[in-house]
């Protein structure tokens, strides 16, 4: 996959810039009102969700549409934010999660970024069976 800086993308930080590579990435749960910018999402990070901005994480949110995306992140010595926004299509978002945010990974961000529904796209359950003797 080409990354959206045009460098081949080995991870989702790549997305971002290269070389940053995240150790989590959350999707918050809740439409934001997309006239926040760092400030107002750093905010909600740290006073709804509790977890810690300056980690090496990234925050992903989307507006009420689904048609726009902002992903925060703290890389060295300042805020970094990331903005997509889709002109025909709709992101595909949390479903059934009752917590505020979700973990992803790394590629479930990069599909979630191509248009997937990676809720729906999961694999079958794996199955585990023991003889009976």
């Amino acid at each position: 996959m080409v990354g959206l800086i045009g460098a081949r993308a080995s991870g989702a930080g790549d997305l971002m810039h290269p070389g940053y590579e995240p150790d989590q990435i959350f999707l918050y749960r809740d439409r934001v009102d997309f006239r926040k910018s760092i400030d107002g999402l750093a905010a909600i990070v740290e006073m709804e969700l509790g977890m810690n901005i300056f980690s090496n994480s990234l925050f992903v949110f989307t507006n009420r549409h689904r048609d726009k995306m902002k992903i925060l992140y703290w890389s060295k010595n300042g805020f970094c934010l990331w903005y997509k926004r889709l002109e025909e299509e709709k992101f595909a978002w949390l479903k059934g999660v009752d917590s505020p945010s979700c973990a992803i990974t790394q590629e479930e961000l990069k599909w979630l970024l191509e248009g997937l529904d990676i809720w729906a796209s999961r694999p079958h359950k794996s199955l585990i069976y023991r003889a009976n003797i």
